[in-house]
């Protein structure tokens, strides 16, 4: 070719070359965009295919094709011991299975929307490939949500299971015959299912081996489902633009059933019971169990007499004890040696065992270093009354002592169903209530009132004072020196405190109606963050609050079975699912001076439609689609300049 040819093609080579460079990707303006999503053109095998028994599967595209996120996207059922081989290469994928392939057995390879081209992302759709080693190829479906047991959560990434055989044990013993994974909503489909009768599952299974071990949450079915399947239509909807509908389409499709399964998942209390760990302070030491006691553990000192030498305070199930300790030689004693022995639980032995320990109990600040610290207060005292004998004062010439910290909390306007409440900072030795006055105030005038004061039945320290409280009033609380003594000695200091009764203009209520409640059942309410506010049980089919502030609450219900006042997780190996937790779909607006009444139905709606969209902390899965109109956004844009 002459050089002057050559000069000439010059000019559409680089045309050419930047057309080339302009198109992948695409956009303003470098030529339309890729709408359209990768395409299949060959399987081999088939799909659906019978009496299949290669291994080794190729998907060919139209056009270069990847995988993302396999391990979280993929899903292979029945599920394989030895993961899969996948692979993509250009316009292919292939999956080796590397398991022995069962007789008689439908094998699928949910991909979800893991497959994209590689130019755009388009993605091509939730795409099942799916083939048999036997004569038949089962085709049905099973489908619902997983949802957490104790608030309606929708839980991702758990697998769930069948199995043909029915048994409870399976569960424990076998590895699941199909499986599924939920997705951001909660919601799986458990695809190549044959006829007949199933137990069916939700695990987060930890260890991989599709089988519950004790640790992992779980669900179940108390009964065996059974798949099936009619013809069936829906409306699909064909879009113009993003904006105007062009087609409502009827469309037939095969329904499956069960497509409203829920489970609702939780983790078993842990049943081993062993001494967790221990805490020691100079006035108390602490004893932290793994699991609720039955009954009280014994300790016995062993360097030092323990009859009457402590005043025990221990949770509801005896899993957290502190013993404080009465004698002053007791609490300057560095180390107390203790002989503890509790009925203790192991994984192998269910059945409790009287287990003995001996624990040294040290504090972090010894009896040395407290009396170091002493003598530093005794010298800046010492030097601070040497400065005020030289001006004269003579008003404090012995250091004070240390009193009883009371933590009063006083609310400063209080709900006219509402309590005053205070705190000790130890056990009270003693409590005279003579040194302590309720008055309430009239004009400029002060009547003392009655009042009760409660302490808490497990903690200690807790002290409830009850009025019979007169809305719009004010109200005065004081307390006497010296009316509490702890068991160290120390006494508290004199307190004032001054606060009012909110009239009921101030306030809103909220009374529920529920027909079809359980006997046992609680009502919550929940803030925005779903911290319970108030809980009431519900009598006679109610559930009346009173004196509510103004604001937006949510509403929660639990059936209370062992009615402890709280909501408990269930068994398998005692076959007792958690206790049943309902929402209300709706929040519900309280103002003030005004009242609210609603009539609930509990299942009026699916349980894993209730929860409260604001109040669901699970994030929605970003649903990949193909970038619609955007050629036609684009020459309007384009048109528009």
């Amino acid at each position: 070719m002459k050089r002057t040819d050559i000069t000439l093609l010059l000019p559409a080579l680089l045309m050419l070359l930047a057309a080339a460079c302009a198109n992948p990707g695409s956009g303003p303006d470098g030529g339309p965009y890729d709408e359209t999503p990768p395409k299949i053109v060959a399987m081999q095998p088939p799909l659906g295919a019978a009496r299949q028994q290669a291994k080794k599967l190729t998907i060919t595209f139209d056009e270069m094709v990847k995988i993302e996120n396999a391990q979280d996207n993929i899903v292979f059922s029945p599920p394989q011991v030895e993961m899969p081989e996948i692979k993509t290469s250009g316009r292919n994928i292939s999956v080796t299975l590397l398991d022995s392939l069962k007789a008689n057995t439908t094998y699928t390879i949910d991909f979800s929307d893991a497959i994209v081209d590689s130019n755009e992302g388009n993605p091509l759709g939730n795409f099942t490939y799916f083939f048999a080693t036997g004569e038949v190829v089962d085709t049905m479906e099973v489908a619902g949500y997983v949802l957490a047991a104790d608030n309606l959560e929708p839980l991702k990434g758990i697998t769930v299971g069948l199995h043909s055989n029915v048994a409870d044990s399976a569960f424990t013993a076998l590895a699941f015959d199909r499986v599924a994974r939920t997705d951001g909503d909660g919601h799986f489909v458990v695809k190549g299912v044959a006829p007949g009768d199933y137990r069916i599952y939700a695990l987060r299974d930890m260890d991989g081996d599709y089988r519950y071990a004790r640790g992992e949450l779980l669900a179940w079915l108390d009964e065996p489902i059974r798949p099936g399947a009619f013809a069936d239509v829906r409306q699909d909807t064909l879009w113009a633009d993003t904006v105007h509908i062009d087609t409502i389409m009827t469309v037939p499709f095969t329904h499956f059933t069960p497509d409203d399964v829920v489970l609702l998942a939780f983790t078993e209390r842990n049943p081993t019971c062993q001494l967790l760990k221990t805490q020691r302070e100079p006035e108390w030491f602490r004893l932290f169990f793994t699991a609720p006691l039955e009954r009280m553990p014994r300790v016995r000192g062993l360097n030092f007499d323990d009859r009457d030498a402590f005043v025990v305070e221990h949770s509801a199930g005896f899993d957290t004890l502190t013993f404080w300790l009465r004698d002053t030689v007791l609490v300057n004693r560095d180390t107390l040696e203790v002989e503890l022995a509790y009925e203790a639980t192991n994984d192998s032995v269910t059945v409790p065992y009287l287990q003995t320990d001996t624990l040294e109990l040290v504090p972090k600040l010894t009896y040395e270093r407290r009396m170091k610290l002493r003598e530093k207060e005794l010298e800046r005292f010492q030097k601070a009354l040497e400065r005020r004998h030289k001006r004269g004062d003579f008003s404090q010439e012995t250091p004070p002592a240390e009193p009883l910290k009371v933590q009063f909390d006083i609310v400063a306007k209080l709900a006219p169903d509402q309590n005053q409440h205070f705190r000790l900072p130890e056990p009270a030795l003693k409590v005279d209530t003579a040194g302590i006055h309720l008055f309430l105030q009239v004009d400029s005038l002060y009547e003392e009132m009655p009042f009760r004061l409660e302490r808490d039945s497990l903690a200690l320290l807790d002290y409830t004072l009850r009025g019979a409280w007169r809305p719009g009033q004010k109200y005065v609380l004081n307390v006497d020196s010296a009316c509490i003594t702890g068991i160290s000695g120390r006494v508290n200091l004199p307190n004032d405190n001054q606060f009012s009764i909110a009239g009921p203009e101030d306030f809103g209520a909220l009374f529920l109606v529920l027909p079809d409640a359980d006997s046992t059942a609680v009502v919550q309410l929940l803030s925005a963050s779903e911290k319970v506010v108030r809980q009431v049980a519900v009598e006679e089919g109610r559930a009346d609050f009173f004196y509510l502030e103004p604001g937006e609450v949510y509403v929660r219900l639990f059936n209370d079975r062992n009615r402890n006042g709280r909501w408990d997780e269930g068994s398998y190996a005692e076959k007792r699912q958690a206790e049943e937790v309902y929402y209300f779909p709706q929040k519900f607006n309280i103002r003030a001076n005004w009242d609210l009444e609603q009539t609930w139905r509990l299942n009026d709606m699916p349980r894993f439609r209730q929860k409260p969209r604001e109040l669901i902390k699970q994030k929605e899965d970003n649903k990949k689609t193909t970038p619609k109109n955007r050629n036609a956004e684009r020459e309007r844009a384009k048109r528009a300049s």
